[in-house]
């Protein structure tokens, strides 16, 4: 008896598809920062000094760690961050100053499936809405998809959190929705946003993050001349046109 075809829709074929390696505590270096694995020896006094540059706990409310007391504690979690693979914690390192002034990390990696997400951003006062941060997060992306080949990156936060539903779609996430009564933590509810990019949308994304980190893109107050938004919509207007040219009889 022959097999009948079912026409049912089923998902685009990925016949070639063989998995993505484990991320790695490796070294990035940009122009600006450096990502390196979290070492509580060297970077531990140093974060908690930035991060105390706050003068408040805001920057902790949403995430699952934190506020820390005293310094003494902030080691600690420190020491627990670098022991760990899943999140795998990097300190975002001004090359300027040689001062480490933030971490993120890349957690629930699926490498079977080539999904990661870029989780636990915490950027102390001199980092937040810097050149550093938007190149810490492109540095982090390249890795991701240039080098392990990753098919998905993803972005998650509290519903509520503005302030990173702002960031994750400035450096081009796509919102897909909301996860309600996702978690508990901190005693309290969280419905959780999820935001993603995937690979095809990387070059596009990728080219935008070189031209807005251009010397030629500030002025001599280092202030940007172009916004990433607007130069990523320029790329993919440019592109989408290409494709029309093409696709014409």
């Amino acid at each position: 008896m022959k097999a009948q075809t079912l026409s049912f829709p089923v998902g685009e074929p990925v016949s070639d598809w063989h998995g993505c390696p484990q991320p790695v505590g490796i070294v990035l270096t940009g122009k600006e920062c450096r990502l390196e694995p979290v070492d509580p020896a060297r970077h531990a006094d140093a974060l908690f000094a930035a991060y105390s540059q706050a003068g408040n706990d805001r920057d902790w409310l949403y995430l699952s760690v934190g506020p820390f007391p005293d310094a003494v504690a902030y080691r600690a979690y420190a020491e627990q961050m670098a022991r760990e693979t899943d999140p795998l914690h990097f300190a975002v390192v001004d090359l300027r100053t040689g001062l480490p002034v933030g971490t993120l990390a890349l957690m629930r990696q699926q490498p079977r499936h080539g999904v990661v997400e870029v989780g636990f951003v915490t950027f102390s006062p001199v980092l937040q809405r810097s050149r550093i941060a938007t190149e810490a997060q492109f540095l982090l992306m390249s890795y991701v998809f240039d080098e392990l080949g990753y098919r998905r990156y993803e972005w998650k936060c509290d519903s509520l959190n503005q302030r990173s539903r702002n960031a994750a779609e400035r450096l081009g996430f796509q919102y897909e929705g909301t996860f309600r009564q996702a978690l508990v933590y901190k005693e309290r509810n969280r419905d959780t946003a999820w935001f993603s990019i995937i690979d095809k949308e990387w070059p596009t994304l990728k080219a935008a993050f070189q031209q807005w980190l251009a010397p030629e893109n500030f002025d001599d107050c280092g202030h940007q001349i172009k916004r990433l938004q607007l130069i990523r919509s320029r790329l993919a207007s440019s592109r989408a046109g290409v494709d029309v040219q093409r696709n014409r009889p």
